[in-house]
C-alpha cells in the first residue's frame, strides 16, 4: 500500500472542504494530557471466536491520528484526547502499559484472557506507536490468549502483525471501516480509503494467521434513520463475506466534542440513532457468518443512541445480552410505546437534517 499523507488523501476526492471545516473545529481544543497515563482502561467481557472472555481494554494516549490532524472523520473527537506534539516516546508508552496492568491487578481477580489496545488513531502506525514499543507490548502480553489492536488498513502489514502472532498470541486487527459503501464512507464520514483496501488488509492479516474485527458506524451525519439502517445491514453482510473478518462491531454514532457531528447536533440537524435501530439491525443480521455485536457509547443520553428515556436501559440490556449469546430472541422480551414512533420514523423520515423525533 502507498505511504499515507493527508495531501494524497484529499487529492481528487473533494475531501478538502470537509477537512478545512474539521481543522477549524478541532482548533477550539485547549485540553492537555499526560503522556505517561493512558486515556482510559477498563475490565469487561467480550464475545470472541473462542467464546466469552474477560477483557482488558486499553486506550493509549498517543500523538493522535495523522488523518485527524489533516481534518479527519466528521464524527471522531478522539484526537482531542491526544498528546500535543504528534508523538509519545517509547518509555512513556510503556509507563501507560504499566498503569493499565496495575489497574487490572486492582480490579480483576485474574489476568484477562483478552487484551484490546486502541489509540486515538492507528496502533500499527509507527508514528503513533514505534516498532520498538509494539514489540515490547507483544512480549508483555505474550502469556494472554488473544489480543486485538486497532489500525487503519494502510498500516496493516504482515510484518507488523507478526510481532504478536510470533509470540503465540491469537491476534485480531480491528479496522474502522465504518461502512462497506464507499460513497457513504467518503461523503458522510470523510474517510479516504475504499472497501477494497479493507479487503487487502484482511488478506494481509490472514497471511500471518491473524483475524479481523470490522468496526462499522451506525448513522453517520447526512443520512436519515432509514438510510442508515439499510446501509448498516448491507455493510454487515458484506463484511461477513470477507475471509478473515470473523467479528463485526456496530458502533452507533455518538456526539463527540470538536467534530462536525457536534456542530450539526447543536443546530438541531442531527439525532443519534435509536436503540430500536440497533436492535433491528442485530435481529436482521443474526444469520451472518460472523459474530455481530454492538456497544452503544453514551446510550440513553441525548448525545448517544437513545429511545424515549423510559425503555433505554431495558433495550441496552437486551443488546448486551445479544452480544454475549448471539440470540435475537432477547429482543422479544423488550417493548415500549415509543417503538411506534420509531416505526413512523423508519417509514417517513427522508431528511438527515430534520429528524422527525428527538
Amino acid at each position: 500500500m502507498s505511504t499515507p499523507s493527508p495531501d494524497a488523501y484529499e487529492q481528487g476526492r473533494g475531501m478538502d472542504a470537509h477537512n478545512a471545516v474539521m481543522r477549524d473545529i478541532r482548533a477550539e481544543r485547549d485540553e492537555t494530557y499526560d503522556p505517561h497515563e493512558p486515556t482510559r482502561v477498563w475490565i469487561d467481557e467480550d464475545n470472541t471466536p473462542d467464546g466469552v472472555r474477560q477483557s482488558l481494554t486499553i486506550i493509549l494516549n498517543t500523538g493522535g491520528c495523522r488523518w485527524a490532524r489533516a481534518g479527519g472523520c466528521t464524527m471522531c473527537g478522539y484526537v482531542a484526547e491526544s498528546v500535543e506534539g504528534g508523538s509519545v516516546p517509547h518509555e512513556a508508552l510503556m509507563d501507560q502499559i504499566d498503569a493499565c496492568l496495575a489497574h487490572e491487578r486492582s480490579n480483576a481477580s485474574e489476568p484477562s484472557g483478552l487484551v484490546k489496545i486502541y489509540t486515538s488513531g492507528s496502533f500499527l502506525d509507527e508514528r503513533e506507536v514505534p516498532a520498538e514499543t509494539r514489540a515490547a507490548i507483544a512480549e508483555t502480553f505474550a502469556d494472554r490468549d488473544r489480543i486485538v489492536v486497532e489500525s487503519l488498513p494502510d498500516f496493516v502489514t504482515a510484518d507488523a502483525v507478526r510481532d504478536f502472532t510470533d509470540v503465540g498470541l491469537k491476534t485480531d486487527v480491528a479496522i474502522g471501516l465504518e461502512t462497506a459503501t464507499d460513497r457513504v464512507r467518503q461523503d458522510c464520514v470523510n474517510k479516504y480509503f475504499e472497501f477494497t483496501d479493507f479487503e487487502d488488509a484482511c488478506a494481509e492479516a490472514a497471511s500471518v494467521g491473524a483475524g479481523v474485527k470490522a468496526y462499522l458506524l451506525l448513522k453517520p451525519p447526512f443520512l436519515a434513520e432509514p438510510e442508515a439502517v439499510a446501509d448498516m445491514i448491507s455493510s454487515i453482510r458484506r463484511c461477513g463475506d470477507v475471509d478473515a473478518c470473523h467479528t463485526v462491531s456496530m458502533n452507533p454514532c455518538n456526539v463527540q466534542r470538536y467534530t462536525m457531528v457536534d456542530e450539526l447536533f447543536f443546530e438541531g440537524g442531527y439525532r443519534p440513532p435509536w436503540l430500536w435501530s440497533v436492535a433491528h439491525v442485530l435481529e436482521e443480521t443474526a444469520d451472518v457468518d460472523a459474530i455481530v455485536v454492538s456497544d452503544p457509547v453514551g446510550h440513553g443520553s441525548d448525545r448517544g443512541a437513545h429511545n424515549c428515556g423510559e425503555c433505554d436501559e431495558r433495550v441496552q440490556t437486551a443488546i448486551k445480552d445479544f452480544d454475549l449469546r448471539q440470540d435475537p430472541s432477547v429482543f422479544e422480551q423488550v417493548s415500549c410505546a415509543c417503538e411506534r414512533t420509531w416505526d413512523h420514523v423508519m417509514a417517513e423520515e427522508t431528511s438527515y437534517n430534520m429528524p422527525l423525533a428527538r
